[in-house]
C-alpha cells in the first residue's frame, strides 16, 4: 500500500516537475525534507536501494526545478539515486511496487515514463548516451538541454573518460553533474567553494572568459597562454584540472544538500555554451543516521523498522554460492601463495570480504572497470600468478573481448568466477545473468563449468584453478539446496557428466546447473534418466554417445538462453551424429526477462517443478499425436 499523501503537504504538491516548478523557493526545503521522509518510510516497507537516493534530494529538486523536464533531457547514471527522481515524475504512489514484479522498475526505464530518456542498469553510460542527445538537440535546434548526473564510483569506468574526451572535443553543450558521495575528490566544501561556484558559473565570469577568447583569437601563443593561466589559477582553489583537460568547464565543488545554492549555480550554467562540469558534494543516506553511519549497508535494503538503528538480521540457513565461493577463495589463496583476487567494485556481493581482510596484498578491486580487471588478470598470470576473477554474469558481457583476445587467445590460467547466472529476480532485465553460457560457448580453448550444488561448486572452482588455461564456474544467486560442501577438494576430470538417476522410460533430462534440483522430481514421475551434465565445454561426448542407444527423447535444461546456450551445444553435438533423438530444450525464452522474485520467475517460465513437468508433458503429447 503507498503511503498517505496527506502526511507529506508540499510533496503533495508536487506530483511531477511542472507542479515542482510552480512552487515558491521558500517550500523547497520542506520539500526536500518531505521527500526524503517520504523515501525512507516507502522503502522501509518495500525493500529497495536507498543510501543513495537519500544522498540526492536536494539535487534531484534543484534539478526538476531549473531544467523543463521531460522537454530538457535529465540522464541519471546507474538509478540506484533514481527513486527521488521517480517520486517527482508522477510515480510516487506506485513506489511501494519498485523491484516487484510488474512494479515499477528499479532503474530508470523508457518504458516506464517520459522522464526517463535513457533505460539504465549498468553505470557508466549516462555521458556517453548524453552527449548524442546533444548532439541531436543542436540539429533539432529547439534549445533543449542535456543533463547527465554520475556518480563518483561510476565515473572509475573506461567509458565514462572515452565519453568526457569525445565531448570536450565536439564541444556541445552539456552539462555534468559529478554526484562526489564516496570517493571524495574534493576534502573541502564551504562557503568559499560555494561562493566560487556562484561566481565561476555567473554570468560576469563568462562573458570575460568568451570575450578573452574572442579577443585573443588572432594570437594563438598568447591565448594558449592564458588558457594554462587560467587552469593554474583556477587549480589552486578547486580541484578542476581534469576535467578542464578534457575540455570542460569545471565549476565546484558545491554542497549538494545546499538547495538555494545548487539552484542558482545550475540557473547559471544552464545559460553557458559548451562542455560543463558541476561538482556536487554530496552524503550516502543523508538525514538518516543510520545510512549516513553505514552506506554500504544500506545501499540495498529489505523491509526493515526505520525506528531501529539498524538492518533486520539475515535469517540463518544455507551459505549461499557467493559465501561457497569466498570460503573457497580464502582456504585456496591459504595453501597458494600465487592466487590473485580480482574483482570490479563487487567485494560485498562476490563474498570477499574475508579475503580482502586476511590477504590485502592479494586482493584487488579495480573499481567498476570489468575490461580493466579481465586485462589486469591475464597480466599477473602471464607473470606465473594464478588469478580469480569474481564478476556478476552480466557484467561479464562488458569485457567480452578481453576474454577472447587476452586470455583465451593466449591460453592464460585465469579463473572466472562468475556469480548472479541465470535468474537474478528484482533488480530485472539488466541484470538478468542470461547469456553467459552463449558468449562464452564460443570461445576456444576456454572450459566452462554449472555446478548443480554448492560442493560441485566448491570442487569447480578447484578444478578451473588447477587447470592450466583459462576456466570459467558459472553459478546462480542464493543457494540450491543446502549440500554441504567437502571440506576437501578434488579435481574433477574436466568434461565429465554425472549419473544421477537411471530411468526406463527412454527420456533422458541432460541437466546443466542448479535447475537440475527442479528436474529431481520429474524425473521420478516420468521414470526419466537425469544427467548432472556439469560441463557445458567441453561435452561429456561418450555418455552422450551412451544415450543415443538407449533414449529416443532428449531433454536439455538450463538457466540461460536458449539462443546459443546449452541444449545448443547438445543440439551441434546431434547434428553430427548418424542417429538423432527427438530433442526439446527448455531454458530462458528469446526475451529480456522481467523483474521479480527467482521463484516467480521460474514458475513464469515454467522452469520450476512443476513447469518443466508440464512442458515435457505438452511435448510428449504433440510427439503422440
Amino acid at each position: 500500500m503507498s503511503l498517505d499523501i496527506t502526511d507529506y503537504p508540499t510533496l503533495g504538491l508536487a506530483n511531477t516537475p511542472d507542479e515542482l516548478r510552480l512552487l515558491p523557493a521558500d517550500r523547497l526545503e520542506a520539500l526536500s525534507e518531505e521527500l526524503r521522509r517520504y523515501l525512507l518510510a516507502s522503502v522501509s516497507k518495500s525493500s529497495g536501494h536507498l543510501a543513495s537516493g537519500l544522498g540526492v534530494v536536494e539535487l534531484t529538486i534543484a534539478l526538476h526545478y531549473v531544467y523543463d523536464t521531460p522537454f530538457d533531457r535529465l540522464i541519471w547514471d546507474v538509478g540506484h539515486q533514481a527513486y527521488p527522481h521517480k517520486i517527482l515524475t508522477g510515480r510516487r504512489d506506485r513506489l511501494h511496487t519498485i523491484r516487484q514484479k510488474d512494479g515499477l522498475h528499479p532503474f530508470p526505464w523508457r518504458e516506464e515514463s517520459e522522464f526517463d530518456p535513457l533505460s539504465v542498469g549498468h553505470s557508466s553510460t549516462s555521458i556517453g548516451a548524453a552527449l548524442g542527445m546533444a548532439i541531436a538537440a543542436r540539429r533539432e535546434g529547439q534549445g533543449r538541454k542535456v543533463v547527465a548526473v554520475i556518480g563518483d564510483g561510476a565515473l572509475t569506468a573506461g567509458m565514462a573518460f572515452e565519453a568526457l574526451n569525445h565531448a570536450g572535443d565536439l564541444h556541445e553543450d552539456l552539462l555534468v553533474v559529478l554526484n562526489d558521495n564516496e570517493m571524495s575528490i574534493s576534502e573541502n566544501v564551504g562557503a568559499l567553494n560555494n561562493h566560487l561556484a556562484r561566481w565561476l558559473s555567473g554570468s560576469l565570469y563568462s562573458s570575460l572568459r568568451e570575450g578573452g577568447k574572442k579577443v585573443l583569437s588572432g594570437l594563438p601563443p598568447v591565448k594558449e597562454l592564458a588558457r594554462r593561466a587560467e587552469e593554474h589559477l583556477k587549480g589552486m582553489v578547486i580541484p578542476g584540472t581534469l576535467f578542464e583537460e578534457f575540455g570542460f568547464n569545471y565549476i565546484g565543488p558545491v554542497d549538494g544538500h545546499d538547495l538555494p545554492t545548487l539552484i542558482e549555480t545550475l540557473k547559471n550554467m544552464r545559460q553557458l555554451k559548451g562542455p560543463q562540469l558541476l561538482h556536487v558534494m554530496t552524503k550516502k543516506g543523508k538525514g538518516y543516521e543510520p545510512a549516513e553511519k553505514d552506506p554500504i549497508g544500506y545501499h540495498g535494503v529489505p523491509k526493515f523498522n526505520p525506528e531501529e538503528d539498524c538492518l533486520p538480521a539475515t535469517q540463518g540457513g544455507h551459505p549461499g554460492f557467493s559465501t561457497i565461493f569466498g570460503q573457497w577463495l580464502c582456504d585456496m589463496a591459504a595453501a597458494d601463495s600465487r592466487l590473485i583476487g580480482i574483482t570490479p567494485a563487487m567485494r560485498e556481493g562476490s563474498g570477499m570480504v574475508e579475503f580482502s581482510q586476511r590477504f590485502s596484498d592479494r586482493y584487488f578491486d579495480v573499481a567498476i572497470a570489468e575490461q580493466h580487471a579481465v586485462t589486469l588478470a591475464a597480466g599477473l598470470a602471464i607473470q606465473g600468478q594464478k588469478p580469480v576473477v569474481a564478476i556478476y554474469s552480466s557484467f561479464m558481457q562488458r569485457a567480452y573481448d578481453q576474454i577472447i583476445h587476452d586470455v583465451a587467445l593466449q591460453k592464460l590460467p585465469v579463473l572466472f568466477a562468475i556469480d548472479r547466472a541465470g535468474i537474478v529476480g528484482a533488480d530485472g532485465p539488466t541484470h538478468q545473468g542470461a547469456f553467459d553460457l552463449s558468449f562464452l560457448r564460443a570461445i576456444p580453448n576456454l572450459v566452462i563449468m554449472t555446478p548443480s550444488d554448492e560442493d560441485e561448486c566448491r570442487q569447480m572452482l578447484y578444478t578451473g584453478y588447477q587447470h592450466t588455461g583459462p576456466a570459467a564456474v558459472r553459478y546462480p544467486r542464493g543457494h540450491a539446496g543446502g549440500t554441504v560442501p567437502q571440506q576437501t577438494m578434488t579435481a574433477l576430470p574436466i568434461g565429465r557428466a554425472r549419473l544421477r538417476r537411471q530411468g526406463n522410460s527412454g527420456l533422458a533430462i541432460l541437466a546443466f546447473g542448479t535447475l537440475l534440483q527442479q528436474a529431481k522430481p520429474v524425473a521420478e514421475q516420468l521414470d526419466a534418466t537425469l544427467v548432472d551434465m556439469r560441463f557445458v565445454k567441453p561435452l561429456d561426448t561418450a555418455l552422450l554417445s551412451e544415450l543415443l542407444g538407449t533414449h529416443d527423447q532428449w531433454v536439455t535444461l538450463e538457466e540461460n538462453a536458449l539462443m546459443g546456450g546449452a541444449g545448443s551445444a547438445i543440439n551441434d553435438w546431434l547434428m553430427q551424429q548418424a542417429a538423432r533423438p527427438a530433442v526439446l530444450n527448455l531454458g530462458l525464452p528469446d526475451r529480456f526477462i522481467e523483474q521479480g522474485t527467482q521463484q516467480e520467475i521460474l514458475q513464469l517460465l515454467e522452469l520450476d517443478s512443476a513447469g518443466i513437468l508440464a512442458q515435457i508433458s505438452r511435448w510428449q503429447a504433440r510427439q503422440a499425436g
